[in-house]
């Protein structure tokens, strides 16, 4: 079984890009940046104030050669930064005052100029909450045509199964929505698509899971996932999505056979698991992971306009740098 996180990080070398760290404060951020320029997965630039950088640099034992270092608190660069943000020509969320308030925190400082194209993604959370790092991309960058909230995928790699693409699946939403509605449902399976796309060069086959399938169970959970899917194929129609499927219809060529009596491009093929709630998400993972002593991956955000990761604050390096390489196949 060859390690997911080398075989993205394989990826990411060969296309590197440009990625923005505002949380400059944290040892184990620039020890991540570190091995982010010294392998080739991209050129980190450091969002914060000079000092900060400098000194906790200090402290990690960190050289900032081949790193670029944006000073956050330099005010005449970020008065600049915020009037480009406003004069862009996109509707902003936010007026050219509060711009200006809010560019004096790094992480509004990194998504304005990703939002410019000065930087490809921004990679924040070790030291933000993940209601800080929602709030400033929902603001600065907003979300993509056709999605209505935020989502996150995982990518799970369980030893022995033998899947439509091997031992790697992608389940959403692992992370952000308890109990999404069939329009939120809908654009987490969009978004679901839209990275696993860029991050594994898949063709998407996206099946909603249910405890039904095709109607041999009805409930309101059931109709939400019809309504869902319904609304994918109205969204993107160019998607293959299909269900309302039990598991091992998605999954499983054999049972899809017997279970799903028509035509369909994902039944017994998915590639993309869709679940109707984060109970059901979050415990797959969980399940994989201790009981078939799989590996989950993966905090970057889904369904922004550009790419953003909201890393685990208790986050290793070894991580931090697997998940920054996930971000930058999404800069894609």
């Amino acid at each position: 079984m060859q390690n997911l996180i080398d075989e993205l990080v394989g990826k990411a070398k060969r296309a590197p890009r440009r990625v923005a760290l505002p949380e400059c404060e944290s040892t184990n951020t620039l020890r991540a940046a570190r091995r982010v320029a010294d392998e080739g997965i991209g050129t980190p630039y450091l969002v914060s104030p000079r000092d900060v950088i400098e000194s906790c640099a200090a402290e990690a034992g960190v050289s900032l050669d081949g790193m670029r270092i944006v000073d956050s608190s330099n005010a005449e660069a970020a008065e600049a930064l915020a009037k480009r943000y406003m004069d862009a020509g996109r509707e902003r969320l936010v007026s050219a005052k509060g711009a200006r308030r809010k560019i004096k925190r790094p992480i509004y400082y990194a998504m304005m100029m990703e939002e410019l194209g000065d930087v490809d993604c921004t990679f924040c959370g070790h030291t933000n909450t993940t209601g800080d790092v929602l709030m400033a991309a929902q603001m600065i960058i907003g979300l993509q045509d056709g999605v209505d909230v935020p989502s996150i995928v995982a990518l799970t790699q369980t030893p022995g199964f033998e899947g439509p693409e091997g031992d790697v699946m992608a389940l959403a939403d692992c992370g952000l929505n308890p109990e999404p509605s069939a329009e939120e449902l809908a654009s987490i399976a969009i978004a679901a698509c839209d990275s696993t796309s860029s991050l594994m060069g898949w063709e998407p086959r996206c099946a909603f899971v249910s405890y039904s399938t095709d109607g041999s169970g009805e409930s309101p959970s059931v109709e939400r996932v019809r309504e869902a899917l319904r609304l994918v194929h109205e969204r993107r129609p160019e998607l293959k999505a299909d269900g309302e499927f039990q598991l091992d219809a998605a999954i499983v060529p054999a049972t899809a056979a017997k279970k799903v009596s028509r035509e369909s491009e994902v039944a017994g093929r998915a590639n993309v698991l869709v679940f109707p709630d984060l109970n059901t998400a979050n415990t797959a993972v969980k399940l994989i992971q201790l009981f078939a002593h799989g590996k989950g991956f993966g905090h970057n955000l889904s369904g922004f306009r550009r790419p953003v990761a909201d890393s685990s604050r208790g986050a290793t390096v070894e991580e931090m740098v697997g998940d920054i390489a996930m971000l930058v196949l999404s800069s894609d």
